[in-house]
């Protein structure tokens, strides 16, 4: 049985003007998460005690349902437009009082929590879910407060996620029954119509993408991890470039798995938690994410064996988009605190399916903010409703678009200013494809990532004589230890070397139409992109 709530925890709820009547659960620990989502059935256990739920139709973010509300605070900062949608201050209040009143008897689940692990720039906030499995995904995420600082926890910052509470678009103002909004001015946020438990995530990462620039602290989509001599190195990339995975080095220790601010002092991770991609996990290519996947750790739509309940993670029968969320100490040697110096190395990560830009190259100052606006990617053909038999480019400014509620040449200066102080080197790696477009040839080895990666991070390929790419510019290493040296040259790799021309002319045409979205850039950074 649960405790009657106490005098703080119903006035932490009326604070927000929930006036709620039913069973709150406050602060629960995972084993108690565990019990009451297997006892509502709202999942079920995997052999190895990782918690497996399904979210129903929505298996992804909604960026078409996220809203800002429109308040004299924020109105003159938000970069309005299509990522960032605006919805009435009036159409917020509607909703919220029919969303509240749809919750005042129901059993709520609260967590009060942390985002940034530097004491500095922490932000206070409060979950609370109608799941007891979105509760315990909030607390594996979120930096967890130790026990005895619960009592004097004033959230900054609250998020309500229920998804079986339905807008009316008729109604509402919303394009479906799923809406995610956040209020500056209430530092409040609702989700509702969506299981997805991402949506609780990025939502907070939005917030702090919205304040923490406005303090002159880069506020970066990226992984984090931190070398025996002390050596920071930054992932940035779109979510399949291998952010978690590669970042998961069992020679160096991780900070985070995908967000992190810079400020004076060094990098600091938003988080307490690590939310990979599973699709196709294996224990030989991503041993530390695998063994992680244990009791305490939320599966997200990956299919288990109906007999034996190991989880299928090459089942895409759901979504391609199959997660994991499990706490950061999960994974052995990580950071703590999780926060580190300032990056010597910054890698940029694409999956060119198109198959064309090198594995590995060096970047310019200029051509690392030319690649930082651009944040080029391309999906593959096939793995979204719509898509044709040709992989897509895919553009999104800072590797993190829909999570960006100011202008992109904010964060873009903050980082360029950031990389000239502390003279990082810059890289952009290619996770994708080698030998011919998807379906032509063949995913770069992992082995071979990693190899070249450590390759950059140890000085290795300093060593290394370069090539300056004829349609990107970029700098290619000849050598790379452990790495056979034609992987290195693209052309090469392909049969058909007039094929592999007109390819790279057409991307290298793509980056150029996708960089007229930014005519505030100088000469020398639009001069830095590709000149096939």
């Amino acid at each position: 049985m649960t405790a009657p709530l106490s005098r703080i925890s119903r006035v932490g709820l009326q604070k927000i003007g929930l006036n709620h009547t039913g069973t709150a659960y406050w602060n629960s620990l995972p084993p108690k998460l565990v019990a009451e989502s297997l006892q509502r059935r709202e999942a079920e256990l995997s052999d190895r005690g990782a918690l497996v739920a399904r979210t129903g139709k929505r298996t992804g973010r909604s960026p078409k349902d996220k809203f800002f509300v429109r308040e004299p605070g924020s109105a003159d900062k938000i970069a309005w437009g299509k990522v960032n949608l605006e919805i009435s201050a009036e159409k917020f209040a509607a909703l919220k009082t029919k969303m509240f009143a749809h919750l005042a008897q129901r059993d709520l689940f609260v967590q009060d929590l942390c985002a940034g692990a530097s004491p500095a720039h922490r932000l206070n906030l409060r979950v609370i879910t109608e799941l007891a499995w979105h509760s315990l995904f909030a607390r594996t995420l979120f930096i967890r407060p130790p026990a005895d600082a619960l009592a004097a926890h004033d959230p900054e910052f609250t998020v309500v996620a229920a998804p079986s509470f339905l807008a009316n678009p008729a109604a509402d103002g919303t394009p479906s029954e799923a809406f995610i909004i956040a209020n500056l001015a209430e530092k409040l946020i609702l989700i509702g119509g969506t299981a997805y438990a991402g949506e609780i995530k990025k939502s907070i990462f939005t917030i702090m993408n919205y304040l923490l620039p406005l303090k002159g602290v880069a506020a970066m989509h990226c992984s984090a991890n931190i070398g025996r001599a002390g050596d920071v190195a930054l992932f940035f990339g779109l979510s399949g470039t291998g952010k978690t995975t590669l970042s998961a080095d069992p020679y160096r220790r991780l900070i985070g798995d995908d967000e992190h601010g810079w400020g004076d002092d060094g990098v600091f991770n938003f988080e307490g938690g690590c939310y990979a991609k599973c699709i196709k996990l294996t224990e030989e290519n991503e041993p530390d994410i695998y063994r992680a996947i244990r009791f305490g750790a939320v599966l997200e739509n990956v299919i288990l064996d109906p007999i034996t309940a190991a989880p299928d993670y090459n089942d895409a029968s759901l979504t391609e988009n199959t997660r994991v969320a499990y706490p950061l100490d999960y994974i052995a040697g990580a950071v703590e605190p999780s926060v580190g110096g300032h990056p010597k190395n910054v890698i940029f990560l694409t999956c060119d399916a198109f198959g064309v830009l090198p594995p590995i190259s060096r970047l310019t100052s200029e051509q690392a903010m030319y690649h930082f606006l651009s944040g080029y990617t391309a999906k593959v053909a096939g793995t979204e409703a719509g898509m044709g038999s040709e992989p897509q480019a895919t553009f999104s400014t800072c590797f993190g678009e829909p999570f960006l509620p100011l202008s992109p040449a904010t964060y873009a200066e903050l980082l360029g200013a950031k990389i000239s102080q502390h003279k990082s080197r810059i890289w952009l790696v290619n996770t994708g494809w080698s030998g011919g477009p998807y379906g032509v040839g063949s995913r770069i080895k992992l082995r071979y990532t990693r190899a070249m990666i450590n390759a950059a991070l140890d000085g290795k390929l300093d060593q290394s004589q370069y090539t300056v790419d004829a349609n990107f510019g970029i700098e290619v290493p000849q050598t790379c230890p452990e790495v056979p040296s034609e992987v290195l040259n693209p052309r090469g790799t392909w049969a058909d070397s007039a094929a592999y021309d007109r390819k790279a002319r057409d991307l290298a045409g793509l980056f150029r139409a996708n960089f007229t979205r930014f005519p505030e850039a100088s000469e020398r950074i639009r001069a830095a992109g590709p000149n096939a």
